[in-house]
C-alpha cells in the first residue's frame, strides 16, 4: 500500500489530479485501475487526491495502462520523484499539525495570496516578538516553552516566501482591531510590529489595507480566511478558513466565488494602500 503522510506537497496534489484526468481519458474506472496494481479501489482514489505518497512502480504501471509512454512517461516519473521529496516544513513535524502543514505547502506554491485577518497581523508579516506573544496567549496549556519556540521558528522561516525571487503577490486586509488591541507585555512589541508592516508596504508585491472602524460593517466580519491562487491549471483557487482547533479547505466554485466577492467588497471599502500607510504612521506616533 502507498504510504500516508502528514500533508501532501503541492506537486503531489497536481500529479494526483493529472493521474485522475489520464485515467478518465483512457476510459478506465477506478476498479479497473485498482486491479492492475492489485490494490483496493480506495487506493486509486487516495493516489488521485494526494492522500498517499505516489509510489514510482505504481505510477509507471498506471501510465502504461493510460496510454502514456516514452518521454511523456519519463517526465511524469521525474516529476513524481521531485514531488515526493519532503517539504522544508516537515522538519517541524513535531509541532506542525497536519491541517496547517497543508496551508504551508499551498502558500509556498501560490502565485497570489489574498488574506483577511480580523484578529492578528498575518503570520507572514509578524515580528518574532509579536509571533511569540501570540503563540503564548493561544497556547492554553497545550504547548511547552520549547514548542512555542519551534512554532516561532517555523513562522519566521515561512516569511522567506516574501523575499524569494519568485515571491507571490500578497494582498492583505486587516481590521483596525488588529492594531488597536495590544499584543505583548510592552509597547515595544506593537511599535516594532507596526514598523515591520510599514516596511512590508514598500515591497512591490505586497498590498496592505486596513478596514477602519469608521468604514462600518463589512461582509467579511465572520472570520479570517485566505484565498490561494496558483499558476498551474490543475489547481483551482482554494480557500483556507481557520478555527480554534483546525481548519477547512474549500475549492468548490460556489465557495470560492463567494469568498472572492466578499474580498473584493472589503478591498473597495477598506482604506487604500496609501491611506493605510498614513494610518500606520499615525498609530506609530501614539505608541
Amino acid at each position: 500500500m502507498s504510504e500516508p503522510r502528514s500533508a501532501p506537497t503541492v506537486g503531489q496534489v497536481v500529479l494526483g489530479r493529472r493521474l485522475h484526468d489520464l485515467r478518465e481519458r483512457s476510459g478506465l474506472k477506478r476498479e479497473e485501475a485498482a486491479k492492475l496494481l492489485r490494490v483496493a479501489p480506495a487506493t486509486i482514489r487516495r493516489m488521485e487526491t494526494a492522500e498517499v505518497t505516489l509510489k514510482i512502480p505504481y505510477v509507471q504501471v498506471l501510465l502504461k495502462a493510460y496510454g502514456v509512454a516514452g518521454e511523456e512517461s519519463d517526465a511524469f516519473v521525474e516529476l513524481t520523484e521531485e514531488a515526493n521529496k519532503p517539504g522544508w516544513w516537515q522538519r517541524f513535524h513535531d509541532v506542525l499539525p497536519g491541517w496547517f502543514s497543508v496551508h504551508v505547502s499551498l502558500e509556498g506554491a501560490a502565485s497570489l495570496l489574498r488574506s483577511y485577518e480580523p484578529h492578528f497581523v498575518p503570520g507572514l508579516l509578524q515580528t518574532e516578538e509579536y509571533a511569540r506573544a501570540v503563540m503564548l496567549a493561544g497556547a492554553v496549556g497545550q504547548s511547552s516553552p520549547a514548542d512555542i519556540e519551534r512554532h516561532v521558528a517555523l513562522r519566521m522561516e515561512r516569511q522567506s516566501l516574501l523575499t524569494r525571487e519568485d515571491a507571490p503577490r500578497f494582498w492583505v486586509i486587516m481590521d483596525e482591531t488588529v492594531l488597536r488591541r495590544p499584543v505583548g507585555n510592552t509597547p515595544d512589541v506593537m511599535r516594532d510590529q507596526i514598523d515591520r508592516l510599514l516596511e512590508a508596504t514598500e515591497l512591490p508585491h505586497v498590498t496592505l489595507q486596513i478596514a477602519e472602524f469608521s468604514s462600518g460593517h463589512h461582509p467579511g466580519t465572520y472570520g479570517p480566511f485566505v484565498i490561494f491562487r496558483f499558476a498551474v491549471p490543475e489547481l483551482p483557487d482554494m480557500i483556507y478558513s481557520e478555527y480554534l482547533t483546525g481548519a477547512i479547505y474549500l475549492d468548490s466554485r460556489l465557495e470560492v466565488a463567494t469568498h472572492l466577492e466578499v474580498m473584493d467588497r472589503m478591498a473597495a471599502q477598506a482604506a487604500t494602500a496609501q491611506r493605510t500607510k498614513e494610518i500606520l504612521r499615525d498609530l506609530r506616533k501614539e505608541l
